[in-house]
């Protein structure tokens, strides 16, 4: 099995290919920047350039299947300019692989694509695959478009699926690197009633999701997801009670946070549910069910 993988640099990507390597299979990857081609050991590196519509074909050589994770950070600030950014680096990531699958005439034997939770409404309903949401806010038209575009690569591989990912926690980035260092100095509160919903996942196990999916074939939709979504004042006070801080402040009020980030501020305030069930289903076990657990072994303190 020799797998290709975009957004190989990024968070996610590294421990993919990190667990790939372990597991014997080989990894190439594709890179925007020119300086980091040799940057994983391990793996064969190819420049590509999305927005420019540049890809190494030498990339695809001996590939079996693909894992895309390719895209912008929503996490920078929601200029006119910047979610133009977020969507052109998802959709013309995958049309470039469409185009280079038909440049070189090959199918392959599995793609897998990561999306967002951020497709479900915020609500505090439990969604599941099978639910679906009319496109409202940034963060949903954005997983509309993603999708959309990276079912067109359907006609090339005999298994496509994706992946919506929920929090991705980590000691290594994601959203404990936002939250813990308020945490860390007595500042640290929920946002908004801090009744909204997290639907989270440990880095180990997302990763090793996507190896799930290739090495038995699944197909469709799949929740990225831990089996106990958690309310966002019971995250904060796991990760005080984890560093031994204490919690002075209120929450913050939901106002003033709109006030402040406007648009983005969904990205705090938003309640999201979602059911790890499917994947459950297909025999996958959590080695990180709980948030608890999950955070037990990180290096944040």
């Amino acid at each position: 099995m020799k797998i290709l993988v975009t957004g190989a640099t990024g968070l996610i990507g590294k421990v993919i290919i990190r667990k790939a390597l372990k597991k014997g299979y080989k990894v190439n990857f594709l890179t925007s920047e020119k300086s980091k081609i040799n940057s994983i050991p391990g793996g064969e590196g190819y420049y590509w350039k999305p927005i420019k519509g540049i890809i190494d074909l030498n990339a695809f050589k001996g590939v079996t299947h693909l894992i895309n994770l390719a895209g912008e950070s929503i996490s920078g600030r929601w200029t006119s300019r910047y979610k133009n950014q977020i969507i052109e680096s998802r959709v013309l990531s995958a049309n470039l692989i469409s185009n280079a699958l038909i440049d070189l005439q090959i199918n392959l034997k599995g793609i897998i694509s990561a999306s967002a939770i951020g497709y479900y409404s915020d609500s505090n309903k439990l969604f599941d695959e099978s639910d679906l949401c009319v496109p409202e806010t940034f963060l949903q038209k954005v997983v509309e478009k993603w999708e959309n575009s990276i079912s067109e690569l359907e006609i090339y591989t005999q298994n496509l699926s994706i992946v919506r990912i929920g929090l991705v926690i980590s000691d290594m980035g994601g959203i404990l690197s936002k939250i813990a260092p308020p945490i860390k100095f007595c500042l640290g509160s929920a946002f908004g009633s801090g009744k909204q919903w997290q639907s989270w996942i440990h880095i180990d196990d997302i990763c090793e999701i996507f190896l799930h999916i290739i090495e038995n074939n699944i197909k469709g939709v799949i929740n990225g997801v831990a089996p106990n979504p958690i309310t966002q004042n019971e995250l904060i006070k796991y990760l005080a009670d984890f560093l031994d801080k204490p919690l002075i402040f209120p929450n913050v009020p939901k106002l003033l946070i709109k006030l402040l980030l406007s648009e983005r501020s969904e990205l705090l305030l938003s309640s999201h549910k979602v059911s790890s069930k499917k994947i459950e289903r297909t025999g996958y076990k959590f080695r990180y069910p709980l948030f608890k657990n999950a955070i037990d072994n990180f290096k944040v303190k």
